[in-house]
């Protein structure tokens, strides 16, 4: 996740800042206080793999993505930028997507190539506002691995609004990594807790405009080191994309997600 993720990931593949996208081996992330779950109750949970640049334990997973068009997946833009993949995208040949597959190593499901990646321009390292990129699949996903994103004003961003975070992440912020899908309850957070917790500092800059504060206030249930890009979900849609915070389950320090309704209307602009 992060935390720091995307800045420090850059600088050094072994650090626990999230935003949290990080090669399994070095920095990845598993859903903190979470409980393992079947894929389908989670269809739409996709992960990004590539063993030449992760090796082969847990399929080189190394960030989490959602998938919101049956050839389209979000993920967070701190997974593809050249820090955490050593190049560009278009340079890493097997760069996969994996859907329909809850144990990483299983056979289940299906690893689809990736056609084309779109990293969001307003992306910042070093605020990490905006992050978010966009992956086209090879060949289409069935319509019901397919979420809905929540639109600005929807009732799923009020704060209190109970939410889940979904990875293959670290569960305990020590590097011990998921072997299979999980998911931890969160909730909603006013953007005053973010705002008090991250006012801008290393971590980053908690703006309300593009990202949602979720987790508990006393710590406990958070994603982290490797669930990266992976979705939060509130009222059946998707709320936001696990991108940063400081530690893992921390009180005072709940995780941050690029928001889904920012996400929408970007995509909107680009078309």
């Amino acid at each position: 996740m992060r935390r720091s993720f995307a800045r420090l990931l850059a600088v050094a593949a072994t650090t626990a800042v999230i935003p949290l996208a990080a090669p399994p081996p070095a920095t990845a992330e598993i859903v903190i206080g979470g409980h393992p779950i079947e894929i389908s109750e989670a269809p739409w949970t996709v992960a990004l793999a590539s063993r030449d640049r992760f090796g082969g334990m847990r399929a080189g997973q190394f960030c989490g993505g959602v998938v919101v068009g049956r050839s389209t997946v979000l993920t967070a833009a701190h997974c593809l930028s050249e820090g955490v993949l050593g190049g560009p995208p278009e340079r890493v040949p097997d760069l996969r997507i994996i859907a329909g597959r809850a144990a990483l190593e299983s056979a289940e499901g299906q690893e689809i190539p990736v056609s084309g990646a779109w990293v969001n321009p307003e992306y910042d390292p070093y605020t990490n506002a905006g992050d978010f990129a966009v992956v086209t699949l090879a060949s289409p996903l069935p319509e019901s691995s397919v979420i809905g994103l929540a639109e600005a004003g929807d009732t799923a961003y009020v704060p209190g609004t109970p939410a889940a975070v979904y990875g293959w992440g670290d569960t305990t912020g020590a590097g011990d990594y998921a072997q299979s899908l999980r998911a931890a309850p969160v909730k909603v957070l006013e953007d005053a807790v973010c705002e008090r917790a991250y006012p801008g500092s290393a971590d980053g800059r908690y703006l309300s405009g593009s990202m949602v504060c979720a987790g508990e206030r006393d710590g406990g249930r958070d994603a982290c080191q490797g669930d990266s890009g992976g979705p939060l979900v509130a009222q059946g849609k998707l709320v936001g994309l696990v991108s940063w915070g400081s530690g893992c389950g921390l009180a005072e320090s709940p995780g941050v997600y690029t928001r889904g309704s920012y996400v929408a209307r970007v995509l909107a602009g680009s078309r």
